[in-house]
Formats: structure tokens, sequence, C-alpha cells
């Protein structure tokens, strides 16, 4: 069974309660049994991993590369600037989606740049909570791609 991690930056921890018309009602222990469930339904184990902290987002993403087959991140406002996530998920060698619930593009123009896409196998914004079990599906069809249905 294929294991990956799924990310969370700054703030995270607030949903279900920070800005609702934006993010939804869904807490982040929520959003994480829905993808826990989808993840064993495709063949995958997924743990979650939230910091407010950026050296401890880091040392999270560091561990991808001994202990889990891919990642989901969704790095909040860390993605606009963090030269230190990309350079940690550039050195994993693993593949990585980077996931945001609001459609970033529709939002103010700082949201518009992303440091971390250049280094990630592919961006999946606008979905909602939905994005964390599309990045499963998508992991899931780099990681294991002769199991994956059409």
């Amino acid at each position: 069974m294929s294991e990956i991690l799924v990310i969370n930056g700054p703030n995270l921890n607030m949903l279900g309660r920070r800005e609702p018309e934006i993010y939804g009602r869904l807490t982040l222990s929520d959003i994480e049994k829905i993808t826990q469930s989808h993840a064993a339904k495709i063949g995958m184990k997924c743990t979650f991993f939230q910091s407010n902290i950026e050296g401890e987002i880091v040392t999270a993403i560091q561990s991808v590369k001994d202990k889990y087959d891919g990642a989901i991140i969704n790095a909040g406002a860390y993605t606009h600037y963090s030269y230190a996530l990309r350079d940690a998920i550039a050195l994993t060698d693993k593949p990585f989606v980077e996931v945001h619930m609001s459609n970033v593009f529709g939002r103010e123009d700082f949201r518009h740049k992303s440091v971390l896409s250049a280094v990630c196998s592919g961006v999946i914004c606008g979905f909602g909570e939905n994005v964390y079990t599309l990045a499963a599906d998508a992991l899931a069809s780099i990681i294991n791609p002769d199991k994956v249905e059409v």
C-alpha cells in the first residue's frame, strides 16, 4: 500500500472558523477523515500534518524522502514566498501535489504566484475540500500508474 503525507501550513488549523465564505465550514479534522477514507478506497494510506511554523513544515517535507511515496501540500501563505519549502520539496525526489481550497487566481494579486509549483508534479485549486481527494487521485496515478482505472 502506498503511503502519502498531507502537509498543511499556517492557519489551516482554523478551517471551519476562518473565512467560511472562502474556505467552507469543514474543519481540518473533517477534511482529514474524508481524505483518509478516500485514500483507503484507492489503495493508499495518508497521514496528515499541520504546523504554523515554517521550520516544522520543512522537516515534515524532508521526511517524505525516506518515509512516504509522495505528498500533498497546502502551504498556505508560505506558498508565495518560502524558498525553504521549495528547496525541501526539490530534494525529496518524490511527487508532490500543491493544493489550495480557494481559486487563488480569482483572489488578491499576491496569491497568483507560487514558488512551490515549479517543483511539484501539479497544482489543484478552487474546489474547496475536494482538492485533497483530487490530489490523492493524482498522486495515485503518478505513484502506481498501472493500477489506476480510467
